[in-house]
């Protein structure tokens, strides 16, 4: 008999693990780090109760991830054991290439490469490590399965990857706007000519779904004190390299000290596999406590920024449609620098001007295709009566500028 695990999610309840290769995999260490990286990096800061983990979004988006394939197999759609275990596979470790404090400091330790290709490369390693199992995970993976509905499930603009992190995020941050019918959408999943689809009564699911995530990046992901947060923290790690590469004495893990005094591209991962473990030592404990012990560092910037996020002094932040005035901008800097004594270069630490985008849905990428009459596609900007293509194209732009308070 096989064995089964139990954890008891606080968004689905009692979620099985099967005593095997998943199983196994969520016990390595490089899985168990996901328990240390904050799934919304600095959001706490705004919502109190966003405090929750890329270890419960990964299990979460496995396990709809088991539902999805529950539901498409009593549609007949063929999809055998090992198939399901390697799509559950990709799933699970799809994410396990971030880094402290997840898209927060996405660029800030590494040069020009994603988690996605962290992610890929930690899968190659396990892949060796564990004799070759992981070889249809990781086609499914990178779309290149003859299968194409799987890498859909795993990553596409409808994949259990958002339908977990918007459900998940809304739970703990309390954001009501951010529901999604997980459930009813996973229900009325479908495959046509090898597509994933969804069958034509799930429209209006789908159009709340969109509709969700438009408003999670508002409210919750680009809210303008998140934003504030994050930008203060990239701040803190940029000053920090800065101060590295000059040779200054910096406390740190040993593992941060490793990125902290050098610029890492996706060349250097591939050609030292050693980089790419020691960056799975890195989680969020190794960024606060050097962020709190850099806090009586001699230089004025780095002690002064580190003080502002541990007592949540944050920066004050502009946020609108139009960009901001360059003649408030110039009068904001020269008093920045005045009361703080900064040169020019100095100045970006504190006063600095940048833009945001939100893109909901674009026809460019893997479309929401919906299934009408089980014999054609359409796509979810077409068939929808509320939702109008030209809006949904439309690619949101705002500007900010973040300055000290009380000035």
């Amino acid at each position: 008999m096989i064995k089964k695990k139990i954890v008891n999610d606080p968004i689905y309840g009692f979620i099985t693990i099967p005593d095997g290769i998943l199983f196994q995999l969520i016990e390595h260490p490089w899985f168990q780090r996901m328990r240390r990286i904050q799934q919304l990096g600095i959001t706490y800061l705004v919502y109190p109760g966003a405090t929750h983990t890329r270890f419960h979004h990964t299990l979460g988006a496995m396990h709809l991830m088991g539902k999805a394939i529950e539901i498409l197999r009593s549609k007949d759609v063929d999809i055998t054991n090992e198939e399901a275990e390697s799509a559950k596979i990709a799933i699970l470790l799809h994410d396990i290439g971030h880094g402290p404090f997840s898209h927060t400091l996405e660029h800030s330790l590494v040069h020009n490469i994603s988690h996605e290709d962290i992610s890929a490369m930690l899968m190659e390693a396990l892949n060796m490590e564990f004799n070759g199992k992981l070889a249809l995970a990781i086609r499914i993976f990178n779309n290149q399965y003859h299968k194409k509905f799987l890498h859909q499930l795993v990553s596409s603009q409808l994949d259990v990857d958002r339908l977990d992190y918007l459900t998940r995020d809304t739970f703990f941050t309390g954001v009501s706007e951010g529901v999604v019918g997980y459930d009813r959408i996973i229900s009325m999943l479908t495959v046509f000519k090898g597509q994933l689809a969804v069958e034509a009564k799930g429209i209006y699911s789908i159009e709340k779904f969109i509709i969700a995530r438009r408003l999670m990046y508002w409210q919750v992901y680009l809210h303008k004190t998140v934003l504030s947060a994050m930008e203060l923290q990239v701040n803190i790690m940029k000053r920090a390299k800065e101060l590295a590469s000059r040779g200054a004495e910096l406390f740190s893990t040993p593992a941060l000290k490793v990125f902290l005094c050098n610029n890492f591209t996706k060349t250097d991962f591939k050609k030292n596999q050693e980089l790419l473990k020691t960056f799975a030592l890195l989680d969020d404990s190794d960024i606060l406590c050097a962020i709190k012990v850099w806090m009586d560092h001699p230089d004025y910037i780095l002690s002064t920024l580190c003080k502002w996020l541990i007592n949540r002094k944050l920066y004050k932040i502009q946020l609108q449609n139009e960009p901001i005035s360059k003649k408030f901008i110039g009068q904001i800097r020269a008093k920045t620098a005045k009361k703080f004594r900064l040169t020019e270069r100095e100045l970006d630490y504190f006063a600095f001007e940048g833009d945001v985008i939100n893109d909901i849905y674009s026809r460019q990428q893997l479309r929401i295709n919906m299934l009408y009459s089980g014999k054609h596609l359409v796509d979810i900007t077409k068939a929808s009566d509320h939702l109008n293509a030209s809006v949904l194209d439309k690619v949101t732009t705002k500007h900010f500028f973040c300055y000290p308070k009380n000035l």
